[in-house]
C-alpha cells in the first residue's frame, strides 16, 4: 500500500521543536505590504506542514532565537541573579554615581529565580515515519507489520516511536522541571463550590504573590487582572463571577469587540474569501492575520475573559496553525465554527466538527488520503495530540486502521466532502472500537467515522489527557494527580462537557492552593501589560493615520501581532500540530524577556499612538508625595499588591531616590522607568 504520511522535512527537524517561530529584526511596525493573501508556497503541496521555504517568513528573517536562561520563576526573589548577562541594551543603563543601574535593577527583579533549562528540549526531536505495509483487503485488523520495519511492529506502543513527545511532560522532565515540582502542593479535596474552596484552602507554597483568592482567580481565569475585574469579583462574589463567565453569551461585547468590524475579512464566509482575494489584497487585509489580530483584541479587551482563556487553551490542544497554506481561507472559519462554538461545551462535538472542517483536513493532508494511498497524518494526530495522548494505550496498528477508516474525507470547492470511491471498506478495530465499515451508503460510511471520533473523544485516556492539560493550564506545571483524577472523572460522567470540568477545577483546594505556580508566557505577559495599563482601543489624538487604507485600530492590532511574532508566541502561531507548551521551563529566552520589558516601557510612555494610553503620572489617582509611598501605590495599581522590601529598594534605585525623597506626580521625571521596572517584577510575570 502506498504511503504519503511523512511531512516535508525542514531544517529545524534535527534540533527538536523549539516552538519559537518568526523573530524579526524590525518586528514592530505595520506590515501591510507583507506576504499577499492567498500565497501558496512553490515548495509544498496545498495544506500540511510548512516546507523548506516557509511562506510566513519575512525578508531578513534570522531564524528562531536560541533558548537560554529563563530569568523569572515562581520562587520570585529568593535566588541570586547574574549581575550582567550580556542582555540587549536597555535605555538608561548604568551610570557613574548611580547606586543601582536600570539594567541591573531590571535584571535583578526579573532574574532572581534564574533557572537553566538546558536539555529540556532534547527529547523533542521528531521521528521520521515509515511506510504502510500491505494489508489484507477488506480487513484492517490483521497482525501484519505496519511498515515492514522490524523495529516498529504493529503492536508497538507509539510512545517509543512518537512523532512528538507530550510537550509539557517533556520539558518538566528537565532538571529545571524537577526543581519546580518541589514547590507544588500535593493532594487536595473538592468543596461544594469555588467560594467554599477558596475560603477553606490554606496557601502553603512559597511565592512572592499576595495570597488573596480574588487576585488568584483574576490571574488564572483572565488574561490579567485589572482594577475593574478585581472590583467585579469582590462585588459579585467568587461563585457568581465564575457562573457569569461560564455564560459568555450573556455578557455584552466591549467597545473593542464592536470595533472588530474594522477588520474586513472577519465576517466573510469561506466562499466570499475565495471570491474576494483581489479586493482584500488591495485593501491590505490578510484574513489569517486579521483573525489573529481579532483574537488579541478579545484577549485584551473582552469582558468574556474565561471564554477567551479557554479559546486559547483549545487552540493549543486542538491546534491548527494560522499560517498554513490554506489558512487565509479556512482558519477563521475553524476558529468560529469549531473552537469558539464548543470552547465551553462538548469536546466530543468539537473533535467531530474539527474532523469535518477543511482547515484540519488540509492542514494534516487528509484531502490526499484514499484507500490505495493512505496518509496517516490526521489519524495519528487524532490519537496522539487530540484525544488519548501518545501514552494513551493505542498502537501503530490502531493508527493504521484509523487512517484506513478515515479515507474518503476531504475538501472540494472549499467545502467538506466525503468521497465514497476513496473510502476503504472493511472491518476495523481501534482501541476497542469495532466497526464492520462495510456500507455502500456514503452517509453511513461517513457516520462510522463520526462514531469512531466520538469514541476516542470519550475514551478514559482522553479524559485524563484533557484533565492533565486543563490542570496544567490553570493550576501548576506539575498538577497534583488527585486533581487530574477528579477532573477526568467529571469529564467522563458528563460525556465530555467542559463547564462541569471547570467547575470541579475551581471547586478544588488544589486550584486555590497554587498561588504563584504559573509563569506568563510571552503573549500572556504582553496582553496582561496592555490590560493593567488600561489601554483604550481608540486612537490617540496625536495619531496621524495618513492615507493608510487600514484604520488605526486595525494597524495597532497588527503591531501587537508582529511584536508577539518577534517574542516567539502569538495566537495559533505554532507551525506544528502540537501547539505551544504551557510550562515555565519551555520559555527560556532572556532576550525575549528583555524585549518584553522594553515594550512595556513603550506602552507606559504611550508611544503606540494607534491606541490611547493613560499618562504614567495619571496611573495613580492621587500620587503620594514621597518616593517610597509612591512606589507602593504604583505597585498596587499595576500588580495589585505591594512589593517586597528588596524589590522596592531596587525600584527606588531605578529612580535614584531614597524612600523619603519628595517627588511629584512624574516621580521627578522617572515615572516611566519606575512603572516599567514594576512591570518587570516577578509579581507581573507570574499568573
Amino acid at each position: 500500500m502506498a504511503d504519503q504520511n511523512v511531512p516535508p522535512r525542514r531544517p529545524r527537524d534535527d534540533r527538536g521543536w523549539d516552538g519559537r517561530p518568526h523573530p524579526t529584526p524590525g518586528g514592530y511596525h505595520d506590515r501591510t505590504p507583507s506576504t499577499p493573501y492567498g500565497y501558496v508556497s512553490p515548495e509544498s503541496p496545498q495544506g500540511g506542514y510548512p516546507a523548506q521555504t516557509d511562506p510566513r517568513a519575512y525578508p531578513g528573517h534570522p531564524g528562531p532565537a536560541a533558548r537560554g536562561p529563563q530569568w523569572v520563576g515562581p520562587d520570585g526573589l529568593d535566588r541570586p541573579a547574574p549581575v550582567d548577562s550580556g542582555l540587549p541594551q536597555l535605555d538608561g543603563d548604568d551610570e557613574p554615581g548611580r547606586p543601582v543601574g536600570r539594567r541591573r535593577a531590571l535584571v535583578t527583579l526579573g532574574g532572581t529565580a534564574a533557572v537553566v533549562a538546558g536539555g529540556a528540549a532534547l527529547a523533542m526531536t521528531p521521528q521520521v515515519r515509515g511506510l504502510f505495509g500491505d494489508a489484507t483487503a477488506g480487513d484492517a485488523t490483521g497482525t501484519t507489520v505496519t511498515d515492514g520495519t522490524a523495529a516498529r511492529p504493529s503492536g508497538q506502543q507509539p510512545s517509543t516511536v512518537r512523532t512528538y513527545t507530550e510537550q509539557n511532560e517533556s520539558y518538566m522532565g528537565s532538571r529545571a522541571g524537577e526543581a519546580l515540582k518541589k514547590n507544588t502542593p500535593s493532594g487536595g479535596r473538592s468543596f461544594s463550590g469555588p467560594a467554599a474552596a477558596a475560603a477553606e484552602t490554606k496557601v502553603t507554597v512559597k511565592t512572592v504573590l499576595a495570597k488573596d483568592p480574588v487576585l488568584h482567580l483574576a490571574r488564572r481565569a483572565t488574561f490579567g487582572p485589572t482594577p475593574e475585574v478585581v472590583a467585579d469579583i469582590r462585588r459579585m462574589g467568587i461563585d457568581a463571577w465564575i457562573r457569569a463567565q461560564l455564560e459568555p453569551e450573556k455578557i455584552a461585547p466591549s467597545r473593542a469587540e464592536l470595533k472588530l468590524a474594522e477588520l474586513p475579512s472577519l465576517k466573510l464566509s469561506v466562499q466570499q474569501l475565495r471570491d474576494q482575494r483581489d479586493q482584500l489584497n488591495e485593501r491590505g487585509a490578510q484574513p489569517e492575520r486579521e483573525m489573529v489580530d481579532a483574537t488579541l483584541a478579545r484577549q485584551i479587551w473582552s469582558k468574556r475573559q474565561l471564554f477567551e482563556v479557554m479559546v486559547d487553551f483549545w487552540n493549543d490542544f486542538l491546534h491548527v496553525a494560522a499560517d498554513f497554506d490554506g489558512g487565509e481561507v479556512y482558519r477563521n472559519s475553524f476558529d468560529v465554527d469549531v473552537i469558539r462554538a464548543h470552547a465551553l461545551g462538548s469536546y466530543p462535538q468539537m473533535l467531530v466538527a474539527a474532523n469535518k472542517h477543511p482547515a484540519l483536513l488540509l492542514y494534516l493532508n487528509q484531502n490526499d488520503s484514499r484507500a490505495d494511498a493512505v496518509n496517516e497524518n490526521l489519524a495519528r494526530e487524532n490519537l496522539e495530540l487530540y484525544s488519548v495522548g501518545v501514552d494513551g494505550g493505542y498502537t501503530e496498528k490502531d493508527v493504521r486502521q484509523a487512517a484506513l477508516l478515515q479515507t474518503g474525507r476531504g475538501v472540494n470547492d472549499g467545502k467538506y466532502v466525503f468521497r465514497a470511491d476513496r473510502h476503504y471498506v472493511g472491518k476495523v478495530k481501534i482501541l476497542g472500537f469495532t466497526h464492520a465499515n462495510n456500507s455502500q451508503d456514503p452517509k453511513k460510511a461517513d457516520a462510522a467515522i463520526d462514531a469512531y471520533i466520538t469514541y476516542i473523544a470519550l475514551h478514559p485516556s482522553t479524559a485524563r489527557y484533557v484533565a492533565q492539560s486543563l490542570a496544567t493550564r490553570f493550576v501548576s506545571d506539575t498538577p497534583p494527580k488527585s486533581l487530574v483524577e477528579r477532573l477526568a472523572k467529571t469529564y467522563t460522567a458528563n460525556k465530555g462537557m467542559i463547564r462541569p470540568v471547570l467547575m470541579t477545577l475551581f471547586s478544588s483546594s488544589e486550584f486555590w492552593a497554587a498561588v504563584g505556580q504559573k509563569v506568563r508566557r510571552p503573549m500572556e505577559y504582553l496582553v496582561a501589560t496592555y490590560r493593567t495599563l488600561g489601554v483604550s482601543p481608540e486612537a490617540s489624538p496625536k495619531h496621524d493615520n495618513g492615507d493608510n487604507k487600514r484604520t488605526p485600530f486595525a494597524r495597532g492590532l497588527r503591531q501587537i501581532h508582529d511584536k508577539l511574532r518577534e517574542l516567539g508566541q502569538f495566537p495559533m502561531g505554532q507551525p506544528t500540530p502540537d501547539g505551544y507548551p504551557d510550562v515555565y521551563v519551555a520559555w527560556t529566552s532572556a532576550g525575549a524577556m528583555v524585549n518584553g520589558w522594553n515594550e512595556a516601557g513603550e506602552l507606559v510612555a504611550g508611544n503606540r499612538t494607534q491606541f490611547t494610553y493613560a499618562k504614567p503620572e495619571k496611573l495613580v489617582a492621587k500620587p503620594p508625595a514621597t518616593a517610597g509611598a509612591y512606589v507602593d501605590a504604583l505597585a498596587q495599581r499595576l500588580v495589585q499588591q505591594k512589593l517586597s522590601a528588596r524589590e522596592k529598594a531596587l525600584i527606588l534605585g531605578v529612580a535614584d531616590a531614597p524612600a523619603t525623597a519628595k517627588v511629584d506626580a512624574t516621580f521627578n521625571g522617572a515615572i516611566t522607568a519606575v512603572a516599567r521596572a514594576i512591570l518587570a517584577s516577578p509579581q507581573h510575570h507570574l499568573r
